[in-house]
């Protein structure tokens, strides 16, 4: 395994010269350039003595955890067409119940409705992109056209319907699709 790229990441990350790191661990600034660029490979006994003034451990150190994914594009989404409800839920995050809000992309088409959804603890926000929608809240119905945003607290039964069709991005917190 190459550990020169990490080595320098952390000692870049601690503001420290190559000088620097290789005066507190006792070695040579050419012994630390050769191990950052993998020239050379130090023995366990003094990677230990380097990590230990990077401020981490060995255990930390060769603890790869994937690089958490920021950007998601149109092959990252899950979707879910229901044609009896004549709408298509594209899940734009991926897996991401696990988070404390889910957004989705919701395509409403004519006549098209979500299921009646059952009070619950959370909040919903939306943003019509197209079209209008019928956003019902218990007894209470309001509209929202292109350009205009939703928002509610899910605490009574809710359900979006739209008679010309739309498409609205719609997030939810904590996730409940």
């Amino acid at each position: 395994m190459k550990i020169g790229n990490r080595l320098k990441e952390l000692r870049v990350l601690k503001g420290l010269t190559q000088e620097e790191l290789a005066d507190r661990a006792e070695l040579s600034k050419g012994f630390i350039s050769q191990v950052e660029r993998d020239l050379t490979s130090p023995s366990i006994a003094t990677l230990m003595d380097i990590l230990q003034c990077l401020g981490t451990t060995i255990g930390e150190f060769f603890n790869e955890s994937p690089e958490e994914q920021i950007v998601f594009g149109r092959t990252d989404c899950f979707v879910k067409e229901d044609p009896q409800m004549k709408n298509t839920i594209r899940w734009i995050v991926p897996n991401a119940q696990k988070n404390r809000m889910e957004p989705i992309l919701l395509s409403l088409e004519a006549g098209g409705s979500t299921c009646p959804d059952t009070p619950h603890e959370g909040e919903e926000f939306g943003y019509v992109l197209q079209g209008s929608v019928n956003i019902r809240l218990g007894n209470r119905t309001c509209r929202a056209r292109k350009g205009e945003a939703f928002y509610y607290t899910s605490d009574r039964p809710h359900w979006l319907e739209s008679k010309s069709g739309a498409l609205i991005l719609w997030v939810s917190a904590p996730p409940s699709f």
